[in-house]
């Protein structure tokens, strides 16, 4: 009996869908529509004038989306460091060509206003110091003449000179053949005798003065023909040795760095040529690597020719006896009056021969120092 009600259903409402179907669609209807009444057309002109491209039409009352976002905007201009947020966000450019700037004027004022006063108490006559902020009270450049001849400066800056080259020298020397060694050559114990080499330069240099000091104050009978009484004291050694010592690890992992780079390809096409291994160093090697080797030896000359604490130690101060440069601007420190305006003029002159060295070898020393940062 279900079934039956459910076909009898069905049927029904297919043919109440054939009726539907057959009977004929009225026509529309050709009546005109009655004309807008003049208070409609004014409401419609009110709408479209508030209404802007890509927005849609607010009601009476309604704020548009252009009006909320002006809103939004004038809320969030609170003050200065919030427009300037907003202005970096949209040219970022401008954000880091204004840090770069800010950088460069702070590290050109505390590296270059030392050197500014410097030069002004070097040019302020003496006894006139007090009156100095920004210029000179005065102005004397005979100080820098009357260094020379107040004492004999300039024997101190040979000195200086002298045992930064030397010292210079030898690093160089015994650190290019360490390098070789372990930069091309494989051996038992490779890596940690490098470690080991490596943390000799972290003990503070002040470690070695006492065995050190016992040593060259010792007289060996070799030496008397050299040095008179047996001893480095006094001596240029006594500053050369410790010196090379201490700076030789930091040129030694420069030169293992570039030495190792060097393709073996051509130092076995000198060793066919029937050149050495000591030979392949120094002619091949040692040239290809030029930025290493001039950066550890700028480095190594710098440091040796500022360097105070054994240099302050091992000498009298006297300046026929190997005294530094330091121990030349010290000089004009009585025991009743300091001459400021002397010793400024002579730290000027013994910052001449580096600030040269540094201005010639600036490239070699920013290749050497950047060498091996980028992966080829």
């Amino acid at each position: 009996m279900t079934d039956d009600r459910q076909s009898d259903g069905k049927g029904a409402g297919d043919d109440t869908k054939r009726r539907a179907s057959s009977e004929p669609r009225s026509a529309p209807s050709s009546e005109p529509r009655p004309a807008p009444s003049s208070e409609a057309i004014e409401r419609a002109v009110e709408t479209a004038e508030r209404v802007v491209p890509g927005d849609r039409p607010v009601p009476d009352g309604g704020e548009s989306r252009t009006d909320v976002l002006e809103g939004g905007d004038a809320e969030l201009d609170r003050g200065l460091l919030q427009q300037w947020a907003s202005n970096a966000i949209k040219n970022p450019d401008r954000v880091y060509r204004a840090m770069f700037y800010t950088a460069a004027i702070f590290f050109l004022v505390t590296t270059l206003f030392p050197f500014y006063w410097l030069l002004m108490v070097a040019l302020t006559p003496e006894g006139q110091l007090r009156d100095v902020i920004l210029t000179p009270n005065g102005f004397n450049p005979g100080s820098f003449v009357e260094v020379f001849q107040t004492i004999p400066f300039h024997w101190y800056v040979f000195n200086s000179f002298v045992i930064a080259t030397a010292s210079t020298i030898l690093v160089l020397v015994v650190g290019s053949l360490a390098g070789y060694a372990f930069g091309r050559l494989d051996f038992p114990g490779k890596v940690p005798l490098l470690l080991l080499v490596l943390v000799i330069s972290f003990f503070p240099p002040a470690a070695f003065f006492i065995p050190l000091n016992d040593l060259f104050n010792t007289s060996f009978f070799i030496l008397e023909p050299i040095t008179g009484d047996g001893t480095l004291y006094n001596t240029p050694g006594a500053m050369v040795l410790p010196l090379s010592a201490i700076f030789m690890p930091l040129a030694i992992f420069i030169l293992t760095t570039f030495y190792s780079q060097i393709p073996d390809g051509l130092e076995d096409a000198a060793r066919v040529e029937g050149t050495t291994r000591l030979g392949a160093l120094f002619r091949v090697i040692i040239p290809l690597s030029a930025p290493g080797v001039a950066t550890a030896g700028v480095l190594t000359f710098i440091a040796v020719y500022n360097e105070f604490f054994f240099s302050f130690l091992m000498t009298d101060g006297q300046p026929e006896n190997w005294a530094p440069l330091l121990e030349g601007i010290l000089a004009y420190q009585g025991q009743y009056e300091v001459l400021y305006h002397l010793m400024a003029a002579s730290s000027i002159i013994g910052v001449i021969p580096v600030a040269i060295l540094v201005v010639v070898a600036q490239e070699r020393i920013v290749s050497g120092l950047t060498a091996g940062a980028l992966k080829e």
